[in-house]
């Protein structure tokens, strides 16, 4: 029997594989990432982004303040390049910025840089990944074969472009998990889909005339939800008239924690926040409900689902979809992946991060090993990579990078010797919503 381990030794390189590039797909913080370690490591790339800017999904949510602070926001590499070039670091290293600043303090220095920047390709959205000449069933020489991209333009065009090997840093952002229970579209969804707003949304800034006096359902028990909900609390203080009610699936928010142990107290402050808007009632909290159906209220939009066993209805104006996000895998129909059955995550790190077992902030180091599929020179990385377990931490995506360039370089003792130190939450889910401690 072949096993995952026996694939992860590096293909053969044939002559036209050397002359060609890597192609990694987003220019995000994972994807600037690894462009940097494969600066370098001198091995040529190419960045292929969908969106017209660097980090486009990042600028979605950019008015978000991240919980992590700069010292876990930035890669080792990025910083080598980026001080080679006269960037200092931002000065309190123990702040947490917010989206925007991560872009304009970090991210768009780096895209500037010459060697990476030169290579951006914006406007170019791969919409799928196979081998020059196979499908998935051809086996026969199948390492030795270049990848073949296609890639729509903002255009109109779509082209076709090939690569020694391919780094997945596209994230899951723009592909939300839908409102019902089931993890299908809610039946009646298409009737108010413009009713439905995608997670994060700047509830005081360009988006506050639309909240302002009206009732939020903001669906979700995550750390998308919380901010949500803590940002319509403090615009509910200065618009009479606006009311937020929080929808969970489960029976408490166990994610969005308050504790003492958290490492990093931006998390932790996220929890206490929300505790208080609740215990105020400036929040309504409606935990165990089930979403099966939506369907038009006047010129708002009805939620109907069920709670402890019984039906049950929500009437808003509006509805915040917070309920996490999913890898977008259409595109990889055509390659070999070895996919956990639950989390849609690589195999080998799916048990690391599987929000049935816990929830975790930090994992055990790992790298190349795996991340690798039976696809020879493809990795998913990033937060792609955690498939529906919303634990991902831009840390975890460097060292990520680190050890798949080291692997593609050839340099096996640094791309097996994977180091990652997290902070840790100090509250796991355990699948039985007790909020016990898991963490080492």
């Amino acid at each position: 029997m072949v096993t995952l381990v026996d694939l992860t030794r590096r293909p053969a390189a044939t002559d036209r594989l050397a002359t060609l590039p890597v192609v990694i797909i987003g220019a995000g913080p994972i994807g600037l990432a690894a462009a940097a370690y494969l600066v370098e490591r001198d091995i040529d790339f190419t960045i292929l982004e969908g969106g017209g800017r660097v980090a486009a999904s990042v600028r979605l949510w950019g008015h978000t303040r991240l919980f992590s602070p700069w010292k876990h926001l930035v890669d080792p590499a990025s910083i080598r390049l980026l001080e080679a070039a006269g960037w200092t670091m931002p000065v309190d290293e123990g702040r947490a910025p917010t989206g925007q600043e991560l872009v304009e303090d970090y991210l768009i220095p780096l895209a500037e840089l010459p060697a990476i920047g030169s290579r951006i390709r914006f406007g170019q959205r791969v919409v799928a990944v196979s081998r020059e000449g196979m499908d998935r069933t051809r086996t026969a020489g199948r390492a030795q074969t270049p990848f073949l991209l296609r890639v729509a333009h903002a255009d109109g065009q779509v082209t076709e472009t090939t690569a020694r090997a391919v780094i997945d840093a596209s994230g899951t952002y723009t592909s939300p998990n839908p409102l019902a229970s089931s993890g299908l579209a809610p039946l009646g969804f298409e009737q108010v889909a413009d009713r439905v707003l995608h997670a994060l949304p700047d509830v005081l800034g360009t988006d506050r005339d639309r909240f302002a006096g009206r009732h939020t359902v903001v669906v979700g028990a995550g750390h998308s939800a919380a901010n949500t909900v803590i940002a319509l609390g403090a615009l509910a203080g200065d618009e009479p008239g606006t009311r937020i009610t929080w929808a969970i699936r489960n029976t408490s928010a166990v994610r969005v924690s308050s504790s003492a142990d958290d490492e990093l107290p931006d998390r932790a402050k996220l929890g206490a926040r929300v505790g208080r808007l609740v215990a105020s009632g400036t929040v309504s909290l409606v935990d165990s409900f089930e979403i099966s159906r939506v369907e038009p209220s006047g010129t708002g939009v009805r939620l109907t689902g069920a709670r402890h066993g019984e039906p049950v209805f929500l009437d808003a104006d509006l509805v915040v979809n917070a309920t996490g996000f999913r890898p977008d895998l259409d595109l990889l129909r055509e390659l070999r992946l070895e996919l956990d059955d639950v989390v849609e995550a690589p195999k080998r790190l799916a048990p690391l991060i599987d929000p049935n077992i816990h929830s975790c902030g930090t994992v055990e180091p790992h790298g190349y090993r795996e991340l690798a599929h039976p696809e020879h020179g493809f990795f998913i990385v990033g937060m792609k990579s955690y498939g529906r377990a919303p634990t991902f931490l831009l840390a975890t995506g460097y060292e990520q990078v680190r050890s798949v360039a080291a692997w593609i370089d050839g340099d096996m003792a640094a791309a097996s010797r994977v180091a990652l130190t997290l902070p840790a939450t100090g509250v796991c889910s355990t699948g039985d919503s007790s909020g016990g401690s898991c963490c080492s």
